[in-house]
């Protein structure tokens, strides 16, 4: 019967990624591939779940205070007047709340336009949806908005703009101006836009996020989705067995009274309801004091500066410093001559160390570009413990690395054999 399962089944096919964490695994390889912490949650996150499991707070459940918390927070942060009543979706993480958002505003035929590159799951959503997603690219090496490629993309059938910022997996934090760009082909347009803002806490620097729902116009088409999972450390670890990654899933999505109408319809439909422990402890989360998030900056930004250098110390030149999010884009230097997946499988044997080839984020060749195959993705997003395990097994193969970095080791071809 395998004949019979649908396209899209046959699109979510194992990727290079997923072989090469399985790779990662046999070799026991220091994780800086996926983007989860390896470190504890808050204490105080941990023990107010706890306590909604011992008192039994286990049934389906709608938690109204997630909704009164997350609109305050939006009318001091954004400037947004929204309803807690009508206005949220409590979700399954931000992936359901993406895919049911989705669901809710794509028909057959539609177009979404998306920035490239790109997390992978909106192609999978959107094409569930049975629309067409439309790849915009990004100029490296800044991953700037090129407003010609941007404005040609739209057609009479563009029926929503995908916007992720802080962006994964370059790191950038669009500009107000880029935004106005967007926001302005939107409401010409009549377009929709869902925006993925799961590292809206996240920033460095002087970058500041900026909800595209904020701009003039904007807020009547902009379905907003986010979650629990970055900001507060609770994405779960990654299974080794079944591949799953295993958190407390509390996300939502933010709209205007009738399309969270038809977001919370779809939701309940596909899981109905968000888990009710987790809820709980959401709202002790999502009052954490000011101090919580200069911390949070501070520490990632620590943790991203190191990861720079110890690229860079590696060979690597830095073209472009992360904005937000908890990721280094990197590009090969031009003097290797490895792609992205041979790359990662040569450090995966060579050093022990684990990272995500490029091109999984990119869908699309413009005009023959080249650099999809030349990118790798770090996360930086681990404990001391762990990025200093990568540095050393990294800078102790820095100095003989010239063999490897041909595709000619002995250790590769043990691994094609594999």
């Amino acid at each position: 019967m395998e004949r019979r399962l649908s396209a899209a089944s046959r699109r979510s096919a194992p990727s290079a990624i997923q072989k090469l964490s399985h790779l990662a695994q046999r070799f026991g390889a220091v994780n800086l591939a996926e983007g989860f912490p390896d470190f504890p949650a808050p204490a105080n996150l941990k023990a107010a779940a706890a306590a909604a499991i011992a008192a039994d707070l286990n049934q389906y459940r709608h938690v109204q205070g997630i909704c009164d918390v997350l609109a305050e927070t939006a009318r001091r942060d954004h400037g947004l007047d929204v309803d807690p009543l009508t206005d949220f979706v409590i979700c399954c993480g931000q992936s359901e709340a993406f895919a049911a958002a989705v669901f809710a505003i794509i028909d057959q035929g539609d177009e979404v336009l998306v920035f490239d590159p790109a997390y992978e799951t909106y192609e999978t959503c959107i094409e569930l949806a049975r629309g067409i997603p439309v790849y915009v690219p990004l100029d490296p090496p800044s991953w700037t908005l090129n407003e010609d490629k941007f404005l040609k993309s739209f057609t009479s059938r563009t029926k929503a703009v995908v916007l992720n910022s802080p962006h994964n997996p370059t790191g950038k934090v669009f500009s107000k101006e880029e935004l106005l760009i967007i926001a302005q082909a939107c409401q010409k347009m009549d377009c929709f836009a869902i925006t993925d803002e799961v590292y809206e806490y996240i920033t460095y620097d002087e970058n500041k996020h900026i909800s595209l729902a904020s701009l003039p116009g904007m807020q009547e088409r902009t379905i907003i989705t986010s979650s629990l999972s970055k900001t507060y450390s609770v994405t779960g670890e990654f299974n080794k067995t079944t591949l799953d990654r295993l958190g407390w899933r509390i996300g939502w999505a933010c709209a205007p009274a009738s399309i969270a109408s038809a977001i919370r319809n779809i939701h309940v439909k596909l899981t109905d309801s968000a888990p009710t422990p987790f809820q709980e402890a959401a709202l002790t989360a999502l009052t954490s004091t000011p101090d919580f998030y200069s911390s949070l900056k501070k520490d990632y930004e620590v943790r991203r500066d190191f990861v720079l250098q110890l690229l860079k110390d590696f060979g690597f030149h830095i073209s472009f410093k992360p904005q937000g999010s908890v990721f280094v884009f990197a590009e090969l230097p031009r003097s290797w001559q490895l792609t992205d997946i041979e790359f990662v499988t040569n450090l995966i044997n060579n050093a022990g160390v684990a990272a995500v080839p490029g091109r999984g984020f990119f869908h699309r060749n413009f005009d023959g570009e080249s650099y999809h195959h030349r990118h790798v993705r770090f996360a930086f997003c681990k404990g001391d413990d762990t990025l200093m395990a990568a540095a050393l097994r990294m800078r102790k193969l820095a100095d003989s690395k010239g063999t490897w970095l041909t595709g000619s080791s002995r250790q590769e071809d043990r691994t094609s054999s594999a």
